[in-house]
């Protein structure tokens, strides 16, 4: 019964997903009156979901460190989704780099130049990341919606009640109910995600339009397939090789999470569908409460082969030249501005403003590229998730848990 009401409403996303790609592409004229319905609509749908995503993350958190069972379990599957993260995004970023340039994308191309003032994202030393990691005001954390502060915060907090052990038993008490009332208002959204997907998709091809599609079909095409393949080797790869799942068996179990990913383009806002995808493949909540938000925040594979594809496109349409010194730096400044892209639509503009610098491009390249930002997006959040979930599958099987005794109590 479980699966055929996954399954209906898997298929009940994927039909408002396609209704919302055609009734967007077709509302301009007889009804354009019902966009701000549409948008109204989308805003509720995101907000629902984001209302859940800081909360859930922090007591899933809480409650995994518990269930864990010690400090030193904890830095084991922080290390390795870490690890996994990472080296996956350099990965992205070197594939992101070298195919485009086989392919030619970009050349014999004319680009109609559009201005767009973007302020683009800095980079900052390793010192102050670390600094800005320790959150001055939690409260201030959660307002701003700082994943990393907020993830960091609840680790604190999980170790001390961990360390505290019976003294502690109230606050993690007080996380487990909360943590089940977060679950069920989710499972609320859930019946609204087809609807949501279908407003939040309407918009976006109704912002963009037919010219913009054709414009720039030819890149969106090849970075697409790309986004296909990569799901499908690396990450299938993953979850066969490391995680022993059955690969169909696994990307049937997260399409509710793909589809939402792809419709709302926000990898945080996909979290709590993710957390539920997630359980029903077995994953212990110790592993996907601290894998998913942290992937959620530092996991840009598509990201960083965005910006990769969008540089070498504008580079060959532009006529500047990327040489091998060039291309070893864009890749590298990808990959950290790419981990550092907060997981909400649009975050990866600023990164684009910062790549597109350092390789010379006109400035004009970020009017053609805020353009077609949405339509990029929509295939790299899908992208993303199913890379947070894969992680999350594989580490059911590397990282053992060894659970401390209940008994066990520190002064």
């Amino acid at each position: 019964m479980k699966k055929k009401k996954q399954l209906n409403i898997t298929l009940a996303i994927f039909i408002g997903l396609v209704l919302g790609i055609v009734f967007g592409l077709f509302m301009p004229g007889r009804y354009e009156f019902l966009l701000p319905v549409i948008q109204t609509v989308s805003s509720l749908y995101m907000n629902a979901l984001r209302m859940m995503v800081y909360p859930l993350v922090f007591c899933s958190l809480i409650i995994g460190i518990q269930g864990i069972g010690s400090v030193g379990a904890t830095g084991k599957v922080g290390g390795q989704s870490v690890l996994y993260f990472v080296g996956t995004t350099l990965f992205a970023s070197i594939l992101g780099l070298f195919l485009p340039r086989l392919l030619g994308l970009g050349k014999g191309v004319s680009i109609q130049m559009m201005e767009s003032t973007v302020e683009a994202a800095k980079f900052t030393n390793l010192l102050d990341t670390v600094k800005n990691l320790i959150p001055a005001n939690p409260i201030a954390s959660f307002a701003n919606g700082d994943m990393l502060q907020v993830l960091v915060f609840a680790v604190i907090v999980g170790i001390a009640c961990l360390t505290l052990g019976k003294k502690a038993e109230p606050v993690v008490k007080l996380c487990e109910s909360f943590h089940a009332i977060c679950i069920k208002v989710v499972s609320w959204v859930m019946y609204c995600t087809p609807v949501g997907v279908f407003c939040s998709i309407a918009a976006v091809m109704y912002a963009n339009g037919v010219q913009t599609m054709i414009a720039l079909g030819g890149v969106l095409v090849a970075m697409y397939v790309t986004y296909f393949f990569y799901i499908l080797l690396v990450y299938g790869g993953i979850v066969k090789f490391f995680g022993k799942y059955p690969v169909g068996k696994f990307f049937k179990s997260v399409m509710p999470a793909a589809l939402t990913a792809f419709g709302t383009c926000s990898s945080a806002a996909t979290i709590p569908i993710s957390k539920r995808c997630a359980d029903e493949m077995g994953v212990p909540n110790e592993i996907s409460s601290l894998a998913l938000p942290l992937g959620a925040t530092i996991n840009m594979d598509a990201v960083s082969i965005i910006m990769s594809f969008m540089i070498v496109f504008f580079a060959n349409a532009c006529g500047v030249e990327l040489n091998l010194g060039m291309m070893v730096v864009i890749m590298l400044s990808n990959a950290l501005l790419s981990i550092g892209a907060p997981g909400v639509p649009g975050s990866a503009i600023a990164c684009f403003a910062a790549l597109s610098s350092i390789a010379g491009l006109p400035a004009g390249v970020m009017g053609v590229y805020i353009s077609i930002n949405t339509l990029c997006d929509m295939g790299a959040t899908c992208c993303n998730v199913l890379g947070d979930i894969a992680c999350s599958v594989a580490m059911k099987r590397t990282v053992k848990l060894e659970k401390a005794p209940a008994e066990e109590t520190a002064e």
